[in-house]
């Protein structure tokens, strides 16, 4: 099985009331689940990299009964770049939240990063400020 994430964080103020969203497709592009929650105030990278680890739980919890192939698309070029190790992670209050994600992505077999464009992202996007906006 092919899975296909979006997500997103959103902080209104950095920080700020924080929020995630994530979306989780088939290979077909068959929506299989969604999600948005308010996280409280925290940083908008915070918000980002839960939305991330948030998916992966998701996953591990409803879809990993066999061989799960997962593709997670951000808008935050930082997120991808730090998760796929281009990038060293330097903010100590990062450093759990990022563990933890790669451990689950360990655990599930290995996870693809890509970046797209905030215009592809958009209902990852929705969801987050649709729980900030309702909070």
């Amino acid at each position: 099985m092919k899975l296909i994430v979006y997500t997103d964080g959103a902080s209104r103020g950095n920080p700020g009331p924080a929020s995630y969203g994530f979306i989780i497709y088939d290979e077909s592009g068959k929506l299989l689940y969604e999600e948005g929650k308010y996280i409280g105030i925290t940083t908008n990278n915070v918000a980002e990299y839960t939305a991330v680890l948030e998916a992966l739980r998701t996953i591990k919890k409803n879809f990993a009964k066999g061989s799960v192939n997962i593709e997670i698309f951000a808008d935050s070029k930082l997120v991808v770049e730090q998760l796929s190790g281009r990038y060293k992670i330097k903010s100590p209050h990062l450093k759990p939240i990022i563990e933890k994600i790669q451990l689950l992505s360990f655990e599930l077999g290995g996870v693809i990063h890509g970046h797209v464009p905030r215009l592809k992202n958009t209902e990852a996007d929705r969801l987050a400020n649709l729980a900030l906006d309702l909070r």
